[in-house]
C-alpha cells in the first residue's frame, strides 16, 4: 500500500508540532524516520495511520484520502504500534495479540479458527508461543513490546507503522524484528534513535527537524557528518559496514553545533 503526506501540519496549544510536511511511501518500501526528541515523529506517525486529524494537509492511501475513513476501514488497513508497551492487563498474551483481529470481527461474536490461526502464527513470528498463555502483568518491558508487534501482524495491515519499536528490545530481538519488518511486503513506516540500524535495515530514511522534513533519500545521502551535527549536535564519523550500508561512530557532542534553522531547506536525495 502507498501511504502519501501531502502539506501534513499539526498543532498543540498553539505550537506546530509537524510542519507542512510532504511524503511518499511505496508500496513493499521499509522506511526509516528519524529525529531528535521533539522532532514530531510520534505526532506525525499518528497522523498518518488517522489516530490524529492534521490542522492541514491530507493523507492518502493509494490515492484515497483517508481523513473521512471509519475507524474500522482504517484498521482493516494500516497497524500503528505504540512507542511505550506499558499496560496493566489480566488478560493472556494471546488475548493480547487477539485484540489484533477485533476489525474484522462483530461486536458479540468471539474469535473463530481464522482469527485463532492468525494469532499462533503472528506469536510464532515474534518469537513468544511459549508464552501465549502466561498473564500479561508477569511479562518484561521487552516481552509486551513484541507482543504488541503480535498484535499489529495479527490485523493482517498492508501498513506498519511503529513508533520506536524497539525501546526495551535487547540487541538480539532488535534485529530479529528489523530482520522481520523488511522481509514482509507490507509497507513500513519506522521511527527509530539508532542510526545505524535505521541505515542497515531501512531503503529510505525521513529525517525530521523542528518539525519539518529536511531530507529524504538513501540512507548513504541522508546521513552527513554536518547534518548530524546540525541537527542531532553530534560529532560522529560515518563509515560503512562490509555490505555498504553507513555506520555511525559518535565522537561526542558537537563543540560548535551548527545554527538552528526554524524553517530548514527540504532535501531529496
Amino acid at each position: 500500500m502507498r501511504i502519501t503526506a501531502e502539506g501534513l501540519s499539526w498543532s498543540v496549544a498553539g505550537t506546530q508540532v509537524v510542519r507542512d510536511v510532504s511524503a511518499d511511501i511505496a508500496p513493499g518500501e521499509t522506511v526509516g524516520l528519524l529525529g531528535p526528541n521533539g522532532s514530531g515523529k510520534s505526532s506525525l506517525l499518528r497522523c498518518l495511520a488517522g489516530l490524529r486529524a492534521p490542522d492541514a494537509g491530507t493523507v492518502r492511501y493509494d490515492g484515497e484520502p483517508v481523513q473521512d475513513w471509519s475507524a474500522r476501514r482504517i484498521a482493516r488497513h494500516v497497524a500503528f504500534v505504540e512507542q511505550d508497551s506499558a499496560a496493566d492487563s489480566d488478560l493472556r498474551v494471546a488475548d493480547v495479540v487477539g485484540l489484533g483481529r477485533t476489525p474484522f470481527r462483530d461486536r458479540w461474536r468471539g474469535p473463530d479458527a481464522t482469527d485463532r490461526a492468525v494469532v499462533a502464527a503472528a506469536l510464532e513470528r515474534v518469537g513468544l508461543t511459549a508464552l501465549a498463555g502466561r498473564s500479561w502483568k508477569a511479562l518484561s518491558g521487552g516481552e509486551r513490546q513484541r507482543a504488541h508487534i503480535a498484535r499489529a501482524l495479527a490485523q493482517q495491515p498492508y501498513a506498519l507503522l511503529l513508533d520506536e519499536p524497539t525501546n526495551h528490545l535487547d540487541v538480539k530481538h532488535q534485529l530479529e524484528l528489523m530482520r522481520l519488518l523488511t522481509g514482509t511486503d507490507q509497507t513500513v513506516l519506522v521511527a527509530l534513535h539508532d542510526l545505524s540500524l535505521a541505515a542497515r535495515y531501512c531503503d529510505r530514511l525521513l529525517l525530521l527537524h523542528h518539525g519539518r522534513l529536511i531530507a529524504c533519500g538513501t540512507p548513504a545521502a541522508v546521513l552527513t557528518t554536518e547534518r548530524l551535527a546540525e541537527v542531532f549536535e553530534v560529532d560522529a564519523d560515518l563509515t560503512t559496514d562490509t555490505l555498504g550500508h553507513p555506520v555511525v561512530t559518535y565522537r561526542g557532542r558537537s563543540a560548535a553545533p551548527l545554527p538552528r534553522h526554524p524553517d530548514p531547506p527540504f532535501e531529496s536525495l
